[in-house]
Order: structure tokens, then C-alpha cells, then sequence
């Protein structure tokens, strides 16, 4: 199914305007090789949440929604196939249904399984690497149309390369991910935890739990709030302790952003539930986060957590006014080339601002000029202004990447302008 996109096609936030001359939306594989051999600039779009122009392209762009979706297990290597156009929150439903999860969500459910672990997309958790992690084998569309299948065993020399790849190398049409036993979890929410307590005790603070995530609006030195999402061990389970590291535990639902109705979260108070209504912070059904934002973050060594935390306090008067809420996270190390988290255990520091681009540019820029010193990785897919000799040198793998895209994208039909600036090598 082709649409000529004669109306303002838009990301979910309304910041990126898609510059593409038609929409696809194929039924079958099969359609989907046919119109990449025959397009000039060609692109994939998963369900828009990207801040960044990262899926922009001037050409064709294709839906992969139409596709059909499937959830194939293979308990005995412990993986399951599942289709591109997924939602994560769909596959993660399905996974559970048959007995199943993954290791680890990003906090909200809404976002395709694809396009977030082609950006380096991540939960928190010091043990739990991105999404991409989690991928085993992947099946894409190259440029002349062919379906090429890369292996995490089979192919070790390209697939580190071919898994965050930004949509540069072809158009995914399924992923082999790895799978655990499905397990249950409870999340608590502690609130008033002091910047210094967070600096001077951060490791342990992220890694109490399986994932532990810091907010904070910055109009003051602290922590608003700590979700801290806990495996269940069993029914002796310890209950949560009143205090936390100077922060209280919280007496109702929370919503991280003050003011804004709880009850678009997953439930919290300790109460169990299974792995995918507790990892995500927001609900499949309900609107995530403010649902009128904009979006940055920043990747960086997690040992410089604390002198970054204390670098964006030090701006906080310039970002505070246009700031809804900021969030701390924890990433693993990985060995994916174009991974924020490459060979560095990270701390990510994200804002959701207001959806002023124009006023939220001068508090974007204050924070890079706080954070780009301390080895600060932008994520791919949000709003960042570092230009591409601040981005590079921190991926030294992407002369490797750039022989990638010129064996499966010698024409660079898969380029556009955000990925010719920053993967030229």
C-alpha cells in the first residue's frame, strides 16, 4: 500500500517534519524488497517516538505496521523471532504469554522493537545492557533488495555493527532476541533523596534493585523521587525499608512528573506483578510521560556519574524553567559499534523538556556545555545540538561501520542528512 504524503507527515512530538514524497505501508516481505530496489533514498519509520531526524528521508518512507506480526519461540537456544513492527510492549505481552520475557524494557512500552534497538534504546539496571543487547540474529532488507541474515555466533566480525545501526545498513524486518523464564517483580517509589547522598552513594543506589531509576525537576538540589524495581524472590520477601538513603518510601502511586494523574503508571507500593507491567513506567494504554514533551539525553562514564550530576545542578537555573522532568538511569557496557554505552558502563541523564523547541534550546545547549567535557554521548535518537567532531571521536569503530554501509549500501540509499553527518567517518 502506497500513500503520497500530501499532508504534514510528523513524529510523535510534532518537532520533526518527514520530508518523504511517498508512505509505504507493504503487506508481505516480498513488497517490502520490491520497493527498496526500486526507491532512491528509502527510510523506515517505526511508531515515531524519535525527537532526533534520525528516520527523516527525502525519498520513500516505509511503514513496517503492515507486516505481519509474529512471536516465534525457540525454547530449546532460549530466543524468539519477532516481527520489526512490533511494539515492544506487544512483544513483550506475547513473550509472557507463552512462558517468556526479556531481561530487560525501556520505560515505556509504546516504542517499536526496531527502531529502539537501532538507536541503542535502554531500561536501567548496572547489570542489563540496552535493548540491543538482547539481539541475537537480525534479517534485513539491503539495498538492492536482497534479505540478508546476520548472527551474533555466525557472523562476529559485522554483527556487532549491523544491530545499533541507525537504519543505515538496511530496512529490519525481524530480530532474534534472547529470552529468559518469565519472573515477577514490585517496584517501590522513595521520595526527597539529596543530591549528596545521591553523588556520594550513586553505585549502590542504582544497583539496589534490577532497575532503579533517579528523577528530578532541578528546582532544588535533590532527588524528587527513586523507582526501585525489585525481583520477587518469594512470599518472605523483606518489605521496603521506611528510609533510604535519607529519602522516604512513598505512601501512594506516583507519576514522576509532579502534578500529573498516576494512573497512566505501573503499579508500585510493592505490590508484585509480572516482569512487563512493572519494568515499563507507564501502561501500554495510557499516554506515556506528559505526552507533550520534547526529549534529550546524554550518555556517559558511569565513574563520573557524580561530577556530572553536580555539573547540571550547577545550570540548574537555566534548565529548571523549561524542564519537566530529568531522569538517571544505568546502562551496561556493551560491544556494539554505534552503542551510546560501547565499552563503558554508562549513567544516562535524560530531560523531558516542554514542548518549546525554542525556549528549550538555550537549557539543551547548557547542559551539553556542562556534560560534553565529562565524555558525554548524545542518544541518537533525541534532540541534541553536539555537532558531528563532538560525536565521533567518541566511536572509534566507525571507519568499521563505514565499511558496512558500502558493502550493504554502496549508493547510500539508506542515508540521510542526520546520518551522513554523523557516521561519516
Amino acid at each position: 500500500m502506497t500513500e503520497t504524503a500530501t499532508w504534514p507527515l510528523a513524529n510523535w512530538a510534532g518537532n520533526v517534519r518527514f520530508r518523504a514524497e511517498r508512505l509505504h505501508r507493504p503487506a508481505s516481505v516480498p513488497a517490502l524488497q520490491r520497493l527498496v530496489a526500486r526507491a532512491r533514498r528509502v527510510r523506515a519509520i517505526g511508531t515515531g517516538h524519535s525527537f532526533s531526524p534520525v528516520a527523516d528521508t527525502n525519498g520513500d518512507l516505509i511503514s513496517l505496521a503492515g507486516l505481519p506480526a509474529a512471536v516465534t519461540l525457540d525454547a530449546r537456544a532460549a530466543t524468539a523471532t519477532v516481527s520489526a513492527g512490533l511494539t515492544c510492549g506487544e512483544v513483550a505481552r506475547r513473550l509472557h504469554a507463552d512462558g517468556y520475557a526479556l531481561r530487560n524494557l525501556a520505560s515505556l512500552p509504546h516504542i517499536g522493537i526496531a527502531g529502539a534497538c537501532a538507536t541503542g534504546t535502554h531500561g536501567s539496571g548496572t547489570a542489563l545492557g540496552n535493548l540491543a543487547t538482547a539481539v541475537a540474529g537480525l534479517t534485513m532488507v539491503t539495498a538492492d533488495g536482497d534479505l540478508v541474515t546476520l548472527r551474533r555466533d555466525a557472523d562476529r566480525e559485522r554483527f556487532p555493527g549491523a544491530v545499533v545501526a541507525l537504519g543505515s545498513l538496511g530496512i529490519v524486518t525481524s530480530l532474534i532476541l534472547d529470552v529468559v523464564p518469565a519472573y515477577a517483580m514490585r517496584q517501590h517509589v522513595y521520595e526527597g533523596l539529596p543530591l549528596d547522598a545521591a553523588c556520594q552513594h550513586l553505585d549502590a543506589i542504582l544497583g539496589a534493585a534490577h532497575s532503579v531509576s533517579l528523577f528530578t525537576d532541578w528546582r532544588g538540589p535533590w532527588f524528587t523521587q527513586v523507582w526501585r524495581k525489585e525481583l520477587v524472590t518469594g512470599p518472605d520477601q523483606e518489605p521496603a525499608e521506611p528510609r533510604w538513603h535519607g529519602a522516604r518510601l512513598a505512601t501512594g502511586q506516583r507519576h514522576p512528573i509532579a502534578g500529573l494523574p498516576a494512573a497512566s503508571t505501573t503499579e508500585q507500593l510493592g505490590i508484585p506483578g509480572p516482569w512487563h507491567e512493572r519494568l515499563p513506567h507507564f501502561r501500554p494504554e495510557a499516554t506515556p510521560s506528559a505526552g507533550r514533551e520534547l526529549q534529550s539525553e546524554y550518555l556517559l562514564p558511569r565513574a563520573v556519574g557524580p561530577a556530572a550530576l553536580r555539573a547540571v545542578c550547577d545550570v540548574r537555573h537555566l534548565i529548571a524553567p523549561v524542564l519537566q522532568v530529568c531522569e538517571v538511569r544505568s546502562v551496561a557496557a556493551d560491544e556494539l559499534w554505534l552503542s551510546p554505552s560501547y565499552h563503558r558502563d554508562t549513567i544516562a541523564i535524560h530531560f523531558t523538556w516542554t514542548d518549546d523547541l525554542a525556549a528549550g534550546s538555550s537549557a539543551i545547549a547548557a547542559a551539553e556545555r556542562q556534560l560534553a567535557p565529562l565524555g558525554a554521548r548524545p542518544h541518537w535518537g533525541k534532540l541534541f545540538c553536539l555537532g558531528p567532531d563532538a560525536v565521533r571521536p567518541s566511536y572509534r569503530r566507525l571507519p568499521d561501520f563505514g565499511q558496512l554501509m558500502r558493502q550493504y549500501d554502496p549508493a547510500g540509499k539508506f542515508g540521510n542528512e542526520f546520518a551522513d553527518t554523523y557516521l561519516a567517518s
